[in-house]
């Protein structure tokens, strides 16, 4: 990816690979791999995880790998900082983090989180619905965990009358996972996730999938 002037990643994007020649970058959602750039601001729900290179960094959220400012990283309260970090100058907050120690990073939930489903029908789960980011995992080793599903189950493909509880990130972009709706009179249906790596290391608090149900009542 180029970009000769200022880019936006947009929050709950996933950005995997190379930014360069960028003159100003502003992170709301997550980047993965090289990134260089005049300056770059993190905003609080970003996070960059790879190699930075920058003249200035502005972190209110979360930076890790191998970063390299020439002139000032200003580390907001809200900003984390770890891995190796090379700077001209460095600002703090109160209550910012900077460590020269990499740790692991726990996964991070994105997509829309929404589907839309015919009456009685299924549909299936995509990468843009859903999928989970973590540097630090493989797909295969990132599991969904699924709990309160509404007017509906998640289930396979090969198996849709079988509700499943638990998927991996690698199981939806082998566009295994659908959701099947119950054929009740209803608009809407959902189900909450949360995805575990393989260190243990969770998501956070569940996040609901929210369905959509088209066709007649």
């Amino acid at each position: 990816m180029n970009a000769s002037s200022k880019s936006i990643i947009q929050k709950d994007t996933v950005v995997k690979g190379e930014i360069r020649n960028c003159r100003q970058i502003d992170i709301y959602g997550y980047v993965e791999g090289k990134l260089a750039a005049e300056s770059v601001l993190i905003h609080e729900d970003g996070t960059f995880y790879g190699t930075l290179k920058t003249d200035s960094a502005d972190i209110k959220g979360s930076l890790q790998g191998d970063v390299f400012v020439n002139r000032l990283i200003n580390i907001r309260s809200t900003g984390t900082v770890n891995g190796n970090v090379q700077y001209g100058q460095l600002a703090m907050e109160m209550g910012a983090n900077l460590s020269a120690h990499l740790r692991n990073v726990p996964p991070r939930i994105a997509g829309d989180l929404d589907l839309t489903v015919g009456r009685g029908q299924a549909v299936g789960v995509t990468t843009e619905d859903l999928t989970a980011v973590d540097p630090d995992d493989a797909a295969a080793d990132l599991v969904y965990t699924v709990s309160n599903a509404v007017n509906g189950h998640v289930a396979t493909g090969t198996s849709r009358k079988t509700p499943i509880s638990m998927f991996t990130q690698a199981d939806i972009e082998a566009n295994k996972i659908i959701f099947v709706h119950d054929g009740s009179q209803t608009d809407t249906a959902s189900f909450d996730i949360v995805v575990k790596d393989a260190s243990g290391a969770t998501s956070g608090a569940a996040q609901t999938v929210k369905v959509t149900v088209k066709g007649r009542k």
